[in-house]
């Protein structure tokens, strides 16, 4: 077993270079499926979930090379479709992303449905809803989603997404790159992981129209051909440490960033009284005085991200005053809250909507990350309380942050890697 012990207290000074981002890795990544050709791929983050990705890629016979540490060149000019391994699929959320990208290059595909972190129910209607306006036949049996198009070819249809989805949005992408005819998104999601996406798929040549607005048109095009693309920050890595700062004090240079994606984030820390300063391809984040309280509520791109939430909230759990936190994407992301609780936090929450009243300081203790934001919260929590915090299910975290433990010891965090053989514990710093 693996956990993560903090001795917290103390302020973080430095510099820290942020990773390509998850959310549009894990599309990107199966959108090669798509290219008859080699592509590489680079600013690809060394995380459990692209581990995972480039395994299932290769189970389908796509030849995949590491180059370093953050390229891959991946060949799929050969691959063979047949079902995706349940046992892969099933531990992370993307594994929905082979469903678009299969359909659309073979005319039929099974996969097992998303796994990942339990935020909820994860429902992929808005996903079959595009896939059957293109033509195709779906339905989930003994497991499995079993997707067809007769004739072997998808053709252009006109989807008008019922609530805003990102990954009904990417899948339908995927799907119609190589659809006949025209695809059109109505009320599609419009975060920077779409726009990515839909500039890789340009970039091998495809033709797609509107990423980052709410309606994306989608010419089919006869095949895709490989090419080189880079994969942009992490805005949630970014935040995630923006925050970190926040909760610890300090002074920290985030480098590698899109500072224009940051802008929900940033606005609330300066709200809660955080220096951040703005340059081309960095934030400097500063705080040195008390953090105050304010209301934030999720929403979708450009608002404040759901992924940040649990790591706003560990910031507010020692902010001066009563903050109002309001979750409007999932219905179940409040499960951290009594492990915030064993540090001391006062957190009631009531459906959607959490109160917390800043208690002014936190103390360590054993927490378990329930998921992978919450699991950085949680180590934002241990960074700010005294006293010592060990964290279990660090797997969690692993799934999204690349080499965290090493990145905050090198801002000056007292954090280690604690491996329990048994039940003796062998530390190893990290």
């Amino acid at each position: 077993m693996t956990r993560y012990l903090i001795h917290g207290g103390r302020p973080l000074h430095g510099s820290i270079e942020i990773s390509g981002a998850k959310n549009a890795a894990v599309a990107i990544l199966p959108a090669a499926l798509l290219i008859n050709g080699k592509c590489r791929i680079e600013n690809v983050p060394q995380i459990s979930d692209v581990t995972l990705i480039l395994q299932i890629l290769r189970e389908l016979g796509a030849d995949v090379r590491a180059v370093n540490k953050t390229t891959v060149e991946i060949d799929c000019s050969h691959i063979h479709n047949k079902p995706v391994p349940y046992e892969l699929a099933r531990k992370i959320r993307a594994s929905y992303y082979l469903v678009g990208a299969l359909l659309g290059r073979f005319g039929w595909a099974q996969v097992p449905p998303p796994g990942g972190c339990n935020l909820g129910g994860r429902p992929i209607d808005q996903h079959i809803k595009g896939f059957v306006a293109m033509g195709a036949d779906v339905e989930v049996r003994n497991g499995l989603i079993h997707a067809r198009v007769e004739g072997g070819r998808l053709r252009g249809g006109q989807v008008y997404l019922d609530m805003v989805s990102v990954g009904a949005t990417m899948n339908i992408m995927l799907a119609a790159a190589l659809a006949k005819g025209m695809t059109v998104i109505e009320n599609a999601a419009k975060e920077p992981h779409i726009v990515d996406l839909a500039n890789f798929l340009n970039s091998m040549g495809a033709n797609i129209m509107g990423a980052g607005t709410d309606v994306i048109k989608i010419r089919g095009v006869e095949s895709l051909q490989g090419g080189f693309y880079s994969i942009i920050p992490d805005q949630i890595e970014a935040g995630t440490y923006m925050a970190a700062v926040a909760a610890a004090g300090g002074e920290v240079l985030i480098k590698n960033v899109i500072p224009k994606h940051l802008d929900c984030i940033t606005a609330k820390l300066v709200e809660m009284g955080v220096d951040v300063e703005e340059l081309d391809d960095a934030v400097l984040v500063r705080r040195t005085g008390p953090i105050r309280r304010t209301n934030v509520k999720t929403m979708p791109y450009p608002g404040f991200p759901t992924d940040m939430q649990p790591q706003i909230a560990a910031c507010l759990c020692l902010a001066k005053g009563t903050s109002v936190l309001t979750e409007g994407v999932w219905e179940n992301r409040y499960r951290y809250v009594d492990e915030f609780r064993r540090m001391g936090a006062r957190i009631q929450v009531d459906g959607k909507v959490a109160v917390i009243e800043g208690v002014g300081m936190l103390t360590g203790a054993q927490v378990h990350a329930c998921d992978l934001r919450a699991g950085a919260a949680m180590v934002i929590a241990g960074l700010a309380a005294q006293g010592d915090t060990e964290i279990d299910g660090v797997y969690h975290i692993e799934r999204g942050y690349e080499s965290i433990v090493e990145k905050l010891s090198n801002v000056g965090a007292d954090i280690r890697i604690v491996y329990i053989p048994g039940d003796e514990a062998r530390i190893q710093a990290g």
